[in-house]
């Protein structure tokens, strides 16, 4: 066999088995990309708002041009089975990479209907955000319109994470655990 032929052959393997590891790993995600668990809709479960309607401009007031106030959120629906309610608020049009959380919440009470303005629910425990701090981050796009998705999900667990934890981490802690998901946007811009 030729020399050149060999290595050629070597290289070759070597890429091959390099894409086949790729494709079947899957590539690592950074801190910064954020990916929403992979659930499907459930037709029942809702989340709403009194200040907007589901795809309806975000009122002044809930943003950084007003007094910042977290929006009132109706939820219904929700399985019967389910042992707690995870919320993240995220805008996926802000220009850092993979978007930015606004409100990161879990262990929410499944039998909870209301999370009122600027109230976290009983027993919640609020994540860090975008900020790098817990709490609610009112919505303050630097241009164009941006839309802020209301994610809830019904898991079939408490979660027992830390407080500093950020939306990747309450999505890890969520895998092979959401049994139900609704989502609400609010769409707000400068």
């Amino acid at each position: 066999m030729n020399n050149s032929k060999f290595w050629e052959g070597i290289i070759l393997g070597l890429v091959v088995g390099v894409l086949i590891g790729y494709y079947w790993v899957g590539k690592t995600e950074s801190e910064e990309d954020y990916v929403a668990p992979q659930t499907s809709q459930t037709e029942n479960m809702k989340i709403e708002s009194s200040s907007f309607e589901n795809n309806g401009t975000i009122p002044v007031q809930y943003t950084c041009n007003g007094a910042g106030l977290q929006p009132a959120l109706q939820i219904s629906g929700v399985p019967d089975v389910a042992k707690s309610l995870a919320l993240i608020a995220h805008d996926p049009d802000a220009p850092l990479a993979g978007g930015f959380t606004h409100w990161v919440v879990w262990n929410i009470d499944p039998k909870t209907t209301l999370i009122e303005n600027a109230k976290v629910p009983a027993g919640a425990v609020e994540g860090f955000t975008g900020s790098g701090k817990p709490g609610w981050v009112a919505p303050c796009p630097p241009s164009g319109v941006h839309h802020y998705n209301f994610q809830l999900y019904a898991l079939d667990i408490s979660l027992s994470i830390p407080k500093s934890s950020k939306d990747t981490d309450l999505i890890a802690a969520m895998n092979g655990h959401t049994i139900g998901n609704a989502t609400l946007v609010g769409l707000y811009g400068k």
